[in-house]
């Protein structure tokens, strides 16, 4: 299949970075999506939309990424089966994951745009901002299945290791938004409905075409209508590996919601402002993220292969390039950062508070590279529910407590806010660097039997 790597024999670093660049570019245009939002309402809305823009973008963020998390559990799954070259088991799979997130989606189109108001109660959302909140969740919530099937489609093909089709939908998806939201706020002036409507509408398109691209891609698999059906066996492996994941990124996702509720607390500028940062970070965290994904379908398919020291090597490989570029954000964000958010915002408030924020987040900047790529590799090696563990560890042990211990302190400073995620950050890469050292000494003790 065109654009399909192996990533089990030859050079390493080559392909990897082939396979990284449309992963890359495809989480830029997906971060696109929040920041054309609130920066479309930022530039011709009030200080109210931004609040309302940044917490239900927040929330919906946070389920996005629990139903993306889940879905990693097929891209795995799938990966391991390319790298045993059982590829016919390939169409089982994503058939009975089809059909998983299909019920899921359902269920989700009822629940969210029903449980709206306490989403907003429950986030602090400002009083002037609180129905603009509800209506932006409630719009998103309707949409889903759109938003499931967006997200599961880019799964399924980068455990085939393509990285070029999820780019091409998600690039449809932005140019679609990015329209959407010049007419609808921009021109009409619908504010934050207008928003949440140019999102929904992005990802339905977006949706689509998927659909007809892969009609037209010629699949390493048979796959039809009639493989999309329930399999016990196949959705219970798809859930032992996802849910781990999934359930790590919500309880880590409510704890960085915790953290909003806590700045929504302090009054509307300190919301809108961490709401800005919150989009930098989306931009400045990329390559980082976007290695964590490669690595989950390198490392799935040398583990399948059999290549746990290729794909030790593949991880030195992530680490080193993906510094080079955290280096470069942590100047960009920490010295620079009032230039970053006034891309968001031209309300001198919201900027200087943003940017006391970003000063913090540039410390993780130097930190993630090394975190994201453990957690790439220890998903591809379905150490899943370690990753699951030390998220949560340093998610609730440390970010919740520091947050909120820090919001204490007189004057209250977003910079020492935020630096409960650097601190989390260090946790999680003692732990991970012992799991590494762990699972080094049992492989060389069961190349030795």
């Amino acid at each position: 299949m065109k654009g399909q790597f192996s990533f089990t024999e030859g050079p390493i670093l080559a392909p990897l970075l082939r396979f990284v660049f449309p992963v890359l570019f495809a989480l830029f245009l997906q971060a696109m999506y929040g920041a054309v939002d609130l920066l479309v309402v930022g530039k011709f809305a009030g200080a109210e939309d931004v609040s309302a823009v940044s917490t239900g973008s927040q929330i919906m963020m946070t389920i996005t990424n629990l139903l993306s998390s889940l879905a990693m559990g097929i891209t795995v799954f799938l990966g391991r089966k390319i790298g045993e070259k059982d590829r016919q088991a390939g169409g089982a799979i994503v058939g009975s994951g089809l059909f998983l997130f299909l019920v899921i989606g359902l269920l989700l189109t009822g629940l969210v745009p029903l449980a709206s108001p306490l989403l907003a109660s429950v986030m602090h959302a400002p009083p002037e901002a609180f129905d603009l909140t509800v209506q932006y969740i409630r719009i998103c919530g309707f949409s889903s299945v759109v938003i499931i099937a967006y997200n599961l489609i880019g799964s399924i093909f980068r455990g085939l290791g393509d990285s070029r089709t999820p780019l091409i939908t998600v690039l449809i998806a932005c140019l679609c938004n990015v329209a959407g939201d010049l007419l609808l706020v921009a021109v009409v002036g619908m504010g934050t409905k207008g928003a949440a409507l140019a999102t929904v509408f992005a990802q339905m398109v977006s949706v689509l075409i998927s659909f007809f691209l892969i009609r037209r891609t010629q699949l390493p698999f048979s796959f039809g209508l009639s493989r999309i059906r329930w399999n016990g066996g196949i959705i219970g492996k798809i859930v032992s590996l996802g849910a781990p994941i999934a359930l790590q990124d919500l309880l880590v996702g409510i704890s960085f919601l915790v953290i909003l509720a806590i700045v929504n607390s302090l009054g509307l500028v300190p919301s809108a402002g961490v709401g800005v940062a919150e989009k930098v970070c989306a931009f400045i965290m990329l390559v980082p993220a976007a290695f964590m994904q490669a690595m989950s379908a390198f490392v799935a398919q040398n583990h399948g292969a059999g290549r746990i020291d290729r794909a030790g090597k593949g991880l030195k490989y992530a680490v080193g390039v993906s510094f080079l570029f955290g280096a470069a954000m942590f100047f960009l964000a920490y010295f620079r950062g009032d230039l970053l958010s006034y891309i968001f915002s031209s309300d001198g408030a919201i900027i200087a508070a943003s940017a006391d924020y970003l000063r913090a987040y540039a410390i993780d900047c130097l930190l993630t590279c090394f975190l994201f790529c453990f957690i790439g590799f220890f998903n591809g090696m379905e150490y899943t529910r370690f990753v699951m563990v030390q998220g949560i560890v340093g998610a609730f042990l440390v970010r919740v407590p520091v947050s909120f211990l820090m919001s204490r302190l007189e004057p209250v400073s977003l910079f020492r806010i935020g630096l409960a995620t650097p601190c989390s950050t260090v946790l999680q890469i003692i732990l991970c660097l012992a799991c590494f050292r762990y699972m080094s000494r049992k492989q060389r003790e069961s190349s030795r039997h």
